[in-house]
């Protein structure tokens, strides 16, 4: 993203007193935490409730309930958490700097509080379109804990400007062989590594919904106050490329076989082996938009040459809407960030249903779309590496 002119609005950064598990309470810090809420499959999620009492997945998915009883579920373990001790406030405000080093490679970047508002005003900048239930579920969460405790991903241009070295609170790997490093930068230092960020725009790269819910909490409070702040993780694309990789659908109520039936009306239909890896394959490889469905016992490459559009709008204008007749919405159409678990859902689905499988938007592509203040289907890109959830959380109070 560019820079505003002189005088515009912009990033507004501060530094925040973050809330931080105790080792001495919970043990290695790996074991309390967990991937974004919107990334996690059931059974990482019975790993993650199993690995400790504590596990900050506790907090951010609370239970099969309403938005109400979930917020207010996770407010009491908060607060129980607090006072028992095993979270701990620290004592000074500071800009926090975090660090990831495993097999995708090094990302470190600065979690800190940012002012949220329109564009215009914040210099923060959408590409993905949001739905309703999510905002309304994260917005809940947030108002029931008075807490952001996951942070949003941004990306922007810094030029690639090194990181002060903080003071070390925690370092751990978690089993994805990722090694999480978060340091602390202080007093004067922190106030000026947050100036410096000050001014300048940002890209969500990730945590839609969760900024939407920034800017509805923000609006539904008269004055300023601590709800004018979100949670973010910025990285300087400059020095760390951002990473994107695909978001797949799940249709449980569309059967396989009438799917590619259906789809030939507007596509090249190829039927495929049962070959998940050479099918991906083929979707990269292939010119203008390209899906994999999947059957219970085969796939289906299905191409379109010429279509000017990004694939996820072809995906939800063209094969969702025209052809299956399906609304992109919640109930049926589901989503998966692994191309291996989005078949496994399909395919036992009762009776078995559909699974399609996307290739990465480009990042450049996902730059001019924001930059024209344009937005793509929800949940069409995946930016990472993703920030790990449950090493410093952010109160109201």
């Amino acid at each position: 993203m560019t820079l505003p002119a002189d005088g515009d609005a912009g990033l507004i950064v501060k530094p925040f007193r973050g809330i931080r598990y105790a080792p001495d309470r919970v043990g290695d810090i790996a074991g309390v935490t967990s991937p974004p809420y919107d990334v996690i499959g059931p059974g990482v999620l019975s790993s993650l409730l199993s690995s400790s009492p504590y596990n900050s997945v506790r907090l951010i998915l609370p239970g099969p309930s309403s938005a109400a009883e979930a917020g207010a579920m996770a407010a009491g373990r908060l607060d129980d958490w607090l006072r028992s001790g095993v979270l701990v406030r620290d004592p000074r405000p500071g800009i926090y700097i975090y660090e990831q080093n495993g097999p995708s490679g090094l990302q470190r970047g600065i979690i800190a509080l940012v002012r949220v508002g329109p564009p215009s005003a914040s210099g923060i900048h959408p590409h993905e379109a949001v739905m309703p239930g999510p905002v309304a579920g994260r917005k809940a969460l947030m108002e029931a804990t008075r807490a952001n405790l996951e942070p949003i991903f941004l990306v922007y241009n810094g030029g690639g400007a090194p990181l002060p070295a903080g003071t070390p609170l925690v370092s751990t790997a978690t089993p994805d062989g990722v090694t999480h490093r978060l340091s602390a930068v202080t007093g004067a230092a922190g106030d000026g590594l947050a100036a410096g960020l000050s001014g300048g725009t940002a890209l969500i790269a990730d945590g839609h919904h969760r900024y939407a819910a920034y800017r509805e909490l923000s609006e539904s409070f008269p004055g300023s106050g601590p709800w004018d702040y979100g949670l973010a993780f910025l990285v300087d694309a400059d020095a760390f490329p951002p990473q994107l990789g695909a978001i797949h659908r799940v249709l449980p109520f569309l059967e396989a076989e009438e799917a590619a039936r259906r789809a030939a009306a507007g596509f090249t239909v190829r039927c495929l082996p049962d070959d998940l890896d050479a099918g991906l394959r083929l979707v990269s490889e292939t010119q203008g938009a390209a899906f994999l469905l999947s059957g219970p016992d085969r796939y289906w490459l299905l191409s379109r040459p010429g279509d000017g559009r990004l694939d996820a709008e072809v995906l939800r204008d063209v094969l969702l809407g025209n052809l299956w007749g399906i609304t992109d919405n919640e109930h049926d159409v589901g989503i998966s960030h692994d191309a291996a678990e989005a078949v496994s859902m399909a395919r036992s689905a009762s009776p078995a249903g559909a699974a399609v499988l996307c290739a990465p938007v480009p990042f450049e592509a996902v730059r001019d779309i924001a930059a024209a203040g344009e937005v793509v289907p929800r949940k069409s890109t995946s930016f990472g590496p993703k920030p790990r959830t449950g090493l410093v959380f952010r109160g109201f109070d």
